[in-house]
């Protein structure tokens, strides 16, 4: 496919434009970290405030209907985008957040034989890719339930290493957590082995999408995952809200982490019953001006194309691939073909700190990542402190691919290594 139309598209996010250090024009490649927003999300939100901004579920007044089909159409959207059901999605404040209600959801369960049920007799599944995120929620429910933590290594290429799945998921695994793409090396995860195991043993399977869904096409039914979460933040959308999607049935069985407002179905002093999914989870007065926002940021990308995003996206890793291959000194971490991996390119160069790297790039106009990514598992695992990360998205250019390269030749004359 073509690239796209990046002139059009930068016309959508005037911060693009800006300068920066002495002047330089801004080249924004730390995309895995956060995304920047066109102007059709900053006025979506901004309506919503300005013409219909009240309480969602609450009140039979007009401006209180006008913002629960707001909300309510942006759940849509939402699902819309990954080939969902509105029920199965809820809206939390992050992916974070989202995976701790999944983990929390087996903390509440105390019946042995309930799906959620978890002990010392079980075992928790995550890999040596994960971030933080989807990593220390399932630390704390292990010690929290005395279960055993497990994980599957890496290979060479810092892909996840399945040759030992049938030992660990066994039948004792209650959930495997895994990424859908690394943010540190870009790996796509092979998901069907994965999957097809946890189901032979019964075991439930999360999977942190927010790497993949704002740049691939995403569909939860071929996926054929239980849970899955990502953060609109990073699909051009605001900060403050992420999305949830479970399973029908086990959102049904499973327990929520936040109790309070608009989420119960009946309440006495002494006791309540809960709301159906997904109410049950979205206690209090709901995220709504986010939600509308990422709800018109997912439309915005799909009138785009997530094919042709994800073409795009290609193109430009293939030459910052290629490029940085070319340059002495430099160790890219992961594959250094496009096979099984996505828009993040994390590298080190001989003899210069990443946070050096990326002090010199800075002066440059380039914005990138250093620091270990809140991965420090798999950081250790590379025996590496940190990288640098340049991270790609449907508004970068081939030509900010060559100032990107420029740059770290210029971080090398400047260290003069």
């Amino acid at each position: 496919m073509p690239l796209l139309d990046t002139n059009l598209i930068r016309q959508d996010f005037p911060i693009l434009g800006r300068t920066v250090r002495n002047g330089k024009k801004l080249v924004y490649l730390d995309n895995a970290a956060t995304s920047q927003k066109p102007l059709v999300v900053l006025d979506a939100e901004r309506n919503f405030y300005l013409n219909h901004n009240a309480a969602a579920h609450r009140g039979a007044h007009l401006l209180a209907e006008e913002a629960t089909d707001a909300f309510e159409g942006a759940r849509a959207i939402v699902a819309d985008f990954i080939s969902a059901q509105s029920s199965e999605i809820i809206f939390t404040k992050s992916a974070t957040e989202s995976i701790n209600v999944v983990s929390y959801g087996f903390s509440n369960h105390l019946s042995k034989g309930d799906p959620f049920y978890i002990s010392k007799d079980n075992n928790i599944v995550v890999t040596q890719l994960e971030h933080h995120a989807n990593l220390l929620p399932w630390q704390q429910l292990a010690k929290r339930s005395g279960a055993t933590l497990s994980w599957l290594g890496i290979t060479a290429d810092a892909q996840i290493d399945i040759s030992n799945i049938d030992s660990m998921i066994n039948d004792k695994t209650k959930i495997v957590a895994i990424t859908h793409q690394s943010n540190v090396s870009g790996a796509i995860t092979q998901l069907e082995p994965i999957v097809k195991r946890a189901r032979e043993v019964g075991a439930m399977v999360l999977l942190d999408a927010c790497q993949s869904v704002p740049h691939m096409p995403v569909d939860v039914n071929k996926l054929n995952v239980d849970f899955l979460t990502y953060s609109g933040h990073k699909a051009v959308g605001p900060t403050g809200v992420g999305v949830l999607w479970g399973r029908s049935e086990l959102l049904e069985k499973m327990e929520p982490m936040i109790t309070g407002g608009s989420m119960i179905d009946h309440a006495t002093i002494e006791s309540a019953t809960w709301a159906k999914a997904p109410k049950k989870f979205e206690a209090g007065v709901p995220n709504m001006a986010q939600a509308v926002g990422l709800g018109t940021a997912l439309k915005y990308l799909t009138k785009i194309g997530m094919d042709k995003i994800q073409s795009h996206e290609e193109i430009l890793v293939a030459k910052a691939l290629t490029g940085l291959q070319d340059i002495s000194g430099v160790e890219i971490i992961g594959s250094k073909s496009l096979l099984n991996r996505g828009s993040a390119i994390s590298f080190t160069l001989e003899g210069v700190h990443p946070h050096d790297v990326g002090q010199v790039l800075d002066d440059y106009g380039i914005a990138v990542r250093t620091g270990h990514h809140c991965a420090w598992p798999l950081m250790q695992e590379l025996k590496l402190n940190a990288t640098t990360r340049a991270s790609f998205y449907l508004y970068n250019t081939p030509e900010e691919v060559d100032i990107f390269l420029n740059g770290v030749r210029e971080v090398k004359k400047f260290f003069k290594v």
